[in-house]
């Protein structure tokens, strides 16, 4: 079904599925020179895939509630829900939904794998630092240095990718469908622990807005796939 698809393309697989768009396939640098982040390391995606173009929202996430697919249905913090991004969702929610929206279309979808968020987030060969570019902008990114600002509706800032794939940075950070682990060849260890962790990619709108930490298309963090919490959403990925 996707084979009909160019890159940059959109599309929906049903009315209330999330907008999705082609990413071609290509090579780029993955990490940096940032402790956890490296070492830089070339990396392939051999084939196209389709990313979600925005954050899942909480129309999207309660749809799947009202569907029996989802089992929680998460406070907004008095933000709004509508087509804000879904926020206080697990990494064992975020599989249910690909599950259920998987069932409900008859197609593959599930969480990326960091190799795949952050081609997207990097412009894929253009290995960009942000998905505009190099430079920080603010009025890139929906973010806050004193940890007051909230998640706005998805899409709100004017900045895509060259795929038009939005809100990569800032606004929520996102799950990955890849466990914590370090790249080969780096430094350091993982913190020892029973927990199940996932990695976790992009910036929140209550991250730092300096663009030194928290919010460039390299950062990375491990969190317990169980955890819920204001900053934590997702987006997925389908390859059929």
């Amino acid at each position: 079904p996707r084979s009909g698809f160019k890159a940059g393309e959109f599309f929906r697989d049903c009315p209330d599925c999330p907008e999705m768009v082609v990413v071609p396939a290509g090579s780029f640098a993955m990490g940096s020179s940032s402790e956890y982040e490296k070492p830089a390391h070339r990396v392939s995606i051999a084939r196209n895939f389709a990313v979600g173009r925005r954050e899942v929202t909480f129309n999207e996430w309660d749809k799947c509630v009202d569907d029996g697919g989802c089992k929680s249905r998460p406070q907004d913090r008095g933000w709004g829900r509508g087509d804000r991004p879904v926020i206080n969702v697990s990494w064992l929610d975020a599989k249910e939904y690909a599950v259920w929206i998987s069932r409900k279309t008859g197609q593959v979808y599930r969480l990326p794998s960091e190799a795949e968020w952050e081609y997207a987030a990097r412009n894929g060969a253009k290995d960009n630092l942000y998905p505009w570019g190099d430079t920080f902008q603010s009025k890139c990114a929906v973010t806050d240095k004193e940890n007051t600002t909230e998640p706005e509706p998805v899409g709100s800032m004017s900045c895509p990718n060259d795929w038009g794939v939005v809100d990569l940075i800032g606004n929520v950070y996102e799950w990955t469908g890849s466990k914590a682990s370090l790249y080969p060849g780096s430094k350091g260890s993982i913190r020892e622990t029973k927990e199940q962790r996932n990695m976790i990619r992009g910036g929140a709108a209550l991250t730092k807005s300096n663009g030194e930490f928290g919010i460039t298309s390299t950062f990375r963090a491990d969190v317990e796939i169980s955890k819920r919490d204001k900053e934590l959403g997702f987006r997925l990925v389908s390859q059929n």
